[in-house]
Parts: structure tokens; C-alpha cells; sequence
């Protein structure tokens, strides 16, 4: 596809827009994201996805509308991980309900910069240096293998973010969370708030699985405006994805598995690709199936609950 200033320009003022009705209109309160309130907002961005894929596909054809669409779907799913580390963040700092919503906002504001940058800067030495597909492809499969035998159970330590620690030495933070805010003053002096603290482990959360989700999607497509407008689309749906799944996503405990086989079957295509040439109509089928086939097993085959353990006796 030809990149023109015009598309980015164009393409990142609509979702200005969007972000904007959002922030000022459509949940210019904070509040509990209920159930059903979820599942709209889901629905909404799904089917704006699809339709922006469509308009791909009636422009640049099926080629340029399948790698996007497999790039959206390799995003959103990897996506998920990202969900299970929110989860845990938020329970750690005790963070009401009715602010997650303004933290994750912010976050991903924050993220489409990083991603933007990491695309460019990715798909720029991918056409300078051809030999680094092959650690790309390596990269991948390391990553995969890596993920499967991790046991798939995200941790947290804000004690030993880098970030975090920088900033509780350069800023004095308040103990309490002052409405919603990321700075307050108090007799003049400038204080952080927690809010702001959570934020920073969201973002810098993000960067570490950029690590893995741009490099996927770099290798389904080299064209950086397909993989930006993917990985933009997956990212505006995920606060709505949170909150619609945040009491289903330990339900899906095989997914983990599908997540590092799919990024192991990315890393083998980009390995072959200068001996077979695997069509994006197969990789399309071959990541919808594992992540539908992952799913279906957990479904099928629930976790099981750990037994409480004993209390000792004395």
C-alpha cells in the first residue's frame, strides 16, 4: 500500500475523534463499566474493525485486507495477557472500579504512541537489513516456546519497576487516591497520587508485550499502515474487552497455549519464507483455528479450583 501523509494524518484524526467523544462525552463521569455497558462498547469497536477492513479490501484488495485482519486478530488475542496483568495491578493498588476505566484510557493513549513508534522503526530496519527476519523469525518461536512453559500465571512487582522507582524517587506520592486524580497540590508542593503510579505499571507493561505483539505482526505484514490501523483497532477495544471479560478471563486457561503456538507458527513461516511461500488465506485459517480450538478446550476442560489448604494444627 502506498503511505502517504494523507492516510496517517487522516486515519489518526478519526480516531482523535474518537477518543475524544469518549473521554468528553460518553464517560465524561467516572463510573462502574457494568456487563451490558461492556458488551456494547465491544460490539461497537468489532464492528468498526470490520468495517474498516472492508474498506481495506474494497481498496487495496484481499491481500492487504486479509493481513489485516490476521493482524487484528493476532493483536487482540495477545491482548488478553495484557488483561490478565491489568487484572492484577488493579487488585494490587486496591483500585476502585469507577477509576480503571480513566487509567486505561490514558493508557492506551500512551500505548498507540509507543506501537506507532515501534512500527516505524521495525518495519524501516526489516527493509534495510533482510537477515533480520530470520532473527525475527527466531525471536518468535523463543517467545512462543518461552510463553507454553511459563505456566501461563502473570505476576507483578511494581517494588522492582525501574519506572516506578525512578518516579517515587523524584516525586512524592500521596497515600490516597484525592478522586481520580494524577497530581494534587498540597501547600505547594506538587504530590502523585497512586492513580498515577498504576498508570505508569499499565504503560510500561504494555512496552514489555509490544515486545512480542508488533514483531507478530511485522511478520504477517511489512506494510506499516495496515499493521498500525490493526494494531490501533485492537487496542481502542480493549477497555471494553476488560471489563466485558474481567470475571470470564481465568475461564480461558488453554488460551495461554494457543497465544505461544500461534506466535511459534509466525516465527517457523518467516523462517521458510525464502523456501515456502505459506499464503496469508492459510495463516489467517491456521490462527483463527488455534485460538477458536484453544478456547473450545477451555470450555470443555475446566480448570480445576485448588482445594483450600488446611489450616495447621497446634
Amino acid at each position: 500500500m502506498e503511505n502517504t501523509p494523507l492516510f496517517w494524518v487522516g486515519f489518526n484524526a478519526f480516531v482523535l475523534v474518537l477518543l475524544l467523544l469518549d473521554l468528553l462525552v460518553f464517560n465524561r463521569k467516572a463510573h462502574v463499566v457494568r456487563m451490558r455497558e461492556a458488551l456494547g462498547w465491544s460490539a461497537f469497536w468489532i464492528v468498526l474493525s470490520l468495517g474498516f477492513n472492508y474498506l481495506v479490501y474494497r481498496w487495496q484488495g484481499e491481500t492487504a485486507a486479509l493481513e489485516f485482519l490476521t493482524g487484528y486478530l493476532i493483536e487482540k488475542s495477545l491482548s488478553v495477557d495484557n488483561l490478565f496483568v491489568f487484572l492484577l495491578i488493579f487488585t494490587y493498588f486496591k483500585v476502585p472500579q469507577q477509576y480503571q476505566h480513566k487509567i486505561l484510557f490514558w493508557g492506551i493513549i500512551g500505548a498507540l504512541v509507543l506501537r506507532a513508534a515501534f512500527i516505524l522503526a521495525g518495519a524501516a530496519l526489516l527493509a534495510k537489513f533482510h537477515f533480520l527476519l530470520y532473527v525475527l523469525g527466531a525471536f518468535l518461536v523463543y517467545t512462543g516456546v518461552k510463553m507454553a512453559t511459563s505456566g501461563g500465571e502473570p505476576e507483578i512487582d511494581p517494588d522492582n519497576n525501574p519506572v516506578v522507582k525512578f518516579l517515587s524517587r523524584h516525586l512524592p506520592i500521596t497515600n490516597r487516591l484525592h478522586e481520580g486524580k494524577f497530581f494534587v497540590r498540597q501547600n505547594g508542593t506538587l504530590f502523585a497520587t497512586p492513580l498515577l503510579v498504576v498508570l505508569v505499571m499499565v504503560e510500561t507493561t504494555d512496552v514489555v508485550f509490544a515486545a512480542d505483539s508488533i514483531p507478530a505482526i511485522l511478520a504477517i505484514s511489512r506494510d506499516t499502515f495496515i499493521v498500525y490501523t490493526s494494531n490501533v483497532f485492537a487496542l481502542l477495544g480493549l477497555r471494553a474487552l476488560y471489563f466485558a471479560l474481567e470475571g470470564l478471563m481465568r475461564l480461558f486457561h488453554y488460551l495461554h497455549y494457543g497465544l505461544s503456538l500461534i506466535l511459534i507458527f509466525i516465527g517457523g513461516k518467516l523462517l521458510v519464507a525464502d523456501l515456502a511461500h505459506i499464503p496469508m488465506g492459510v495463516s489467517l485459517g491456521v490462527v483463527g483455528l488455534i485460538l477458536g480450538g484453544s478456547i473450545v478446550l477451555s470450555l470443555v476442560f475446566p480448570k480445576k479450583e485448588q482445594p483450600p489448604v488446611p489450616p495447621e494444627e497446634h
